[in-house]
């Protein structure tokens, strides 16, 4: 295999024309120099100076190794200016995926804040709802904005971060006597027809059922809609009442009202899933950190 430091010497002793003005410029002995020289055209397998007069010329082999020393030099100069880059956070791509209620008002704040703050990192952005932290481990994505449910799955190569804890608010249909009351115990709607996403099963479902078992009961689901705006459609028409996620209540339905709970108050956790490679990296350390501001407002 040929070595890339003594193909510099080479490309040296091309510019310099002698082997003793290419010692003087790297400030090498001469007979280092051409100890490289010997050592690189048995790699070569071929001649790559012949003498001429008092200095040498390359062969055609010669020319092509110091043409491509050059190359090489070129290549590892830009290589490094691109670390560089990365290491300060200022290149590259981040895959971030998403679940379809943050893309509301969660997600577009955080990237304008990032990008604002990285204007030459590139986001490749994409809403999923299942299987985020195998896409993670697989290395298909780099960030993914997961729920979580009573505990949190071990993935190898994954780390989970929590981000925060999002109430659910009751959505009441207008003029329901409870409308009156500005914060609501959830025990209070034991008897209510519920309008209900993500029951079935699921993280969602867990913090829900967690939370009305605390309360003492079971809720009675008319229907269990697929989205927390349907819910809010269903509710507008009198249907029931439901619980919905914050990230979910922008908009909300002009049918309907809505009300802080307490006693307890439900909430479904949100972590950012992060491949463990790039935990540490300043991109994603950015980006981190505007979901967390996003969050938090």
């Amino acid at each position: 295999m040929l070595d890339v430091r003594r193909m510099q010497v080479l490309r040296a002793v091309v510019n310099s024309g002698s082997v003793s003005a290419a010692a003087n410029n790297l400030g090498y002995t001469p007979s280092a120099i051409s100890q490289q020289l010997s050592t690189l055209e048995r790699e070569a397998g071929l001649s790559l100076l012949e003498k001429v007069g008092r200095g040498v010329r390359p062969t055609s082999a010669g020319m092509m190794l110091a043409e491509r020393a050059g190359d090489l030099s070129e290549l590892l100069s830009r290589t490094e200016t691109e670390l560089a880059k990365l290491r300060a956070g200022n290149s590259g791509v981040l895959r971030l995926r998403f679940f379809q209620s943050a893309s509301v008002a969660l997600i577009p704040p955080a990237v304008a804040t990032f990008r604002a703050r990285y204007p030459q990192v590139r986001l490749d952005l994409g809403m999923q709802e299942d299987g985020m932290l195998e896409r993670l481990a697989e290395g298909e994505a780099d960030l993914a904005v997961i729920v979580v449910g009573r505990e949190t799955r071990s993935v190898p190569g994954v780390r989970l971060l929590h981000l925060v804890d999002e109430p659910y608010r009751v959505v009441l249909p207008v003029g329901h006597p409870l409308c009156e009351e500005d914060q609501i115990d959830l025990a209070r709607l034991s008897e209510e027809s519920w309008i209900q996403e993500s029951m079935s099963a699921g993280p969602c479902a867990e913090s829900l059922y967690d939370a009305f078992a605390a309360a003492g009961f079971t809720p009675h689901v008319a229907l269990e809609s697929d989205s927390a705006q349907s819910s809010q459609g269903f509710v507008a028409a009198g249907m029931g009442i439901s619980l919905v996620p914050r990230l979910g209540l922008d908009p909300v339905h002009p049918g309907v009202e809505v009300r802080p709970l307490r006693n307890p108050e439900p909430a479904r956790r949100i972590h950012v899933a992060v491949r463990e490679s790039l935990v540490n990296a300043p991109n994603t350390v950015g980006l981190l950190q505007a979901l967390r501001e996003a969050a938090r407002t």
